[in-house]
């Protein structure tokens, strides 16, 4: 709802209210070779998990834009809060045999029952003044708050036929984070030069306390306490973007940008989770938050029929990478050797290459964009002395995307893309890397792994769009994502001790009915304002726990 106040000042009330359930399942064949000095044992594991999780969020924004007599000269301020809850069951039963349609060796049943809440607030103000003919100063500030609890009992069926808890894989927590930033542009023109210069200063500061009491079925108390904490004091994040027009139709563009990158809730809680009883995950409370230098050189050319061109290099590089670790260590629960995947500051790392991109119009009917990406990428690790590390050393990889629509009828388009990314180590640059890039919000971003590296994947997705009724004010659109099934995470992590493969993969063929209808005349330039990285962006580093993970 927008109230003009009068013709300078307005005030914009929004609210959501969301509501969802998901009740996924899914069934794995584990096949494990445990190598001994006495010979190899195999086993096989039919397991079978079934979830049944409700979430509810709901949240409210007041707005408010003055604008000054001056064209352009405006001043915007708002405060947001969203809360949101959720409750989530999860039963596994794993049935295990020596060898797969063998007779069964033993039953490992096991129940996960959660509750939590989760609580955000964010306050950001923002003030415009064109200068000159060309000129533009902006400034503004943002303070953002989240708090967190969450409850996790993990219950193993004993020898009874009863759930008993699991004190040592159980969890209560509750965690706090607060980002304050302030930042300021000035941008100008000489002619045929253009020039951005930007600096933004950031702290922010955490903790969390893990404080759990339960009771086994002998009536035995279970208690787990600990807490973890972190302050990071201002840090200056400065930004040049330097534009020198060529021609009418060619640009050069040179840019430099320094971000910051925070850990996650879920990369700094140090719980251990165990329901992958082969592989264990764990956070890290002692990760820092990476910094990154880039510097990219673009050329554009736009030439006939609004085609275009693009082809730049870049390099970022980064101190304190937050990356992935494996390790070897034990599972309370059986005593046995398991893998352990955490986090860690590696020492360094870069990413350079070269990309090109082309826009072409082949005729009426047809639009066709590729993107091609040559990059070369290493990580530099530090040796925590718990086993050898086995890093990959520098790799040379390519990212390459071909993106195709037809125009079938005026009022129907079909669109055809396909993506094949080659063995990497880190993520490309350029317009390619889509992780991590914002440095706003909390954070989250995790790249590659410290011994190991992800083998080439790629897939073909597909769009039908039919617009109708006057004006094509409204739009059916059906999609499908990968649609032979080929997209695949399959990370290959190795050391001294071990060797790993991992293959996984996330909503294939993932078929989307979405309709669009447009109705109205409103002036949404009048209500425009800055993207300060939504909210519902925050809301997803709970990560599946809570409402967040699919109720964006």
């Amino acid at each position: 709802m927008d109230f003009l106040l009068d013709n300078r000042n307005t005030l914009t009330l929004t609210g959501n209210i969301v509501h969802g359930t998901f009740t996924p399942y899914t069934n794995s064949d584990i096949y494990v070779d445990t190598l001994y000095s006495t010979g190899t044992n195999y086993s096989y594991t039919r397991r079978l998990s079934t979830t049944s999780s409700d979430f509810n969020n709901h949240g409210a924004m007041l707005s408010f834009k003055h604008t000054f007599p001056k064209s352009g000269e405006e001043w915007t301020a708002d405060v947001n809060y969203s809360q949101g809850t959720n409750d989530n069951l999860n039963v596994v039963s794993s049935q295990i045999h020596n060898i797969k349609e063998g007779p069964l060796s033993s039953i490992y049943n096991q129940q996960q029952v959660g509750n939590g809440t989760n609580k955000f607030f964010t306050a950001q103000t923002d003030y415009t003044l064109p200068i000159g003919e060309k000129g533009k100063f902006e400034a503004g500030l943002r303070a953002a708050i989240r708090n967190i609890y969450n409850l996790s009992d993990i219950d193993t069926m004993n020898a009874q036929n009863e759930y008993e808890v699991e004190g040592l894989l159980s969890s209560q927590y509750t965690y706090r984070d607060r980002v304050f930033a302030g930042y300021s542009t000035y941008s100008n023109a000489i002619r045929n030069f253009s020039y951005q210069l930007g600096l933004r200063m950031e702290s922010s500061d955490y903790k969390g306390t893990q404080d759990y009491t339960g009771f086994n079925t002998s009536n035995q108390q279970i208690d787990t306490v600990g807490h973890f904490s972190n302050k990071f004091p201002f840090e200056f994040f400065p930004s040049v973007f330097l534009t020198q027009k060529l021609t009418d139709n060619q640009d050069l563009q040179i840019n430099y940008t320094r971000r910051i990158d925070r850990p996650s809730f879920q990369q700094l809680f140090p719980f251990t989770d165990y329901s992958d009883s082969l592989n264990l995950s764990r956070g890290n409370p002692n990760l820092k938050p990476q910094f990154t230098n880039s510097f990219e050189m673009t050329y554009s050319l736009t030439y006939a029929g609004n085609a275009n061109f693009l082809a730049s290099v870049y390099y970022k590089s980064t101190t304190d990478l937050i990356t992935r670790e494996a390790s070897l260590g034990t599972n309370p629960v059986n005593d046995r050797p398991v893998i352990i995947n955490t986090y860690i500051n590696a020492k360094s790392s870069f990413v350079g290459g070269f990309e090109l991109i082309s826009r072409n119009t082949v005729n009426k009917w047809w639009d066709v964009t590729a993107n091609a990406n040559i990059f070369t990428s290493k990580i530099n690790t530090i040796d925590t002395g718990q086993f050898a590390l086995a890093p990959v050393g520098e790799t040379w990889s390519f990212y390459g995307k071909l993106f195709n629509t037809f125009k079938v009828t005026k009022a129907i388009s079909f669109q055809l893309s396909g993506d094949f990314t080659s063995k990497t180590v880190l993520p490309p640059g350029g317009s390619a890397n889509n992780g991590g890039n914002s440095g706003r919000g909390f954070g989250g971003t995790v790249s590659g792994n410290a011994n190991g590296y992800n083998r080439p994947t790629g897939g073909v997705d597909a769009a039908i769009r039919y617009e109708f009724m006057k004006n094509k004010a409204a739009a059916l659109t059906l999609s499908v994502s990968d649609i032979f099934r080929t997209r695949v995470s399959d990370v290959y992590t190795y050391s001294s001790t071990y060797t790993q493969e991992a293959d996984r993969r996330r909503d294939p063929q993932f078929f989307r009915l979405q309709f669009n209808w447009r109705f109205g005349k409103f002036d949404m330039a009048l209500f425009k304002r800055k993207n300060t990285k939504s909210d519902n962006d925050i809301q997803q580093q709970v990560g599946g726990q809570g409402p967040s993970a699919s109720g964006n």
